[in-house]
């Protein structure tokens, strides 16, 4: 019995990851370029074991 609930919790743990391991979707950009640069939120982020806080930026 021990073995099949060991299973069946393997099954829910993988399931689940497959769940939320999906890629982000994002709407294309506007082909024309705004007359005045946009600000835009860049997320913070780890990169190396550092991690970069999030900031304002100019498109």
């Amino acid at each position: 019995m021990k073995c099949k609930s060991m299973w069946y919790t393997a099954a829910l743990i993988a399931g689940g990851c497959l769940l939320l391991g999906g890629c982000v979707v994002a709407p294309p950009r506007r082909a024309y370029v705004a007359v005045a640069p946009a600000r835009v939120w860049v997320p913070g982020y780890w990169y190396g074991g550092v991690w970069f806080s999030g900031h304002w930026r100019y498109r």
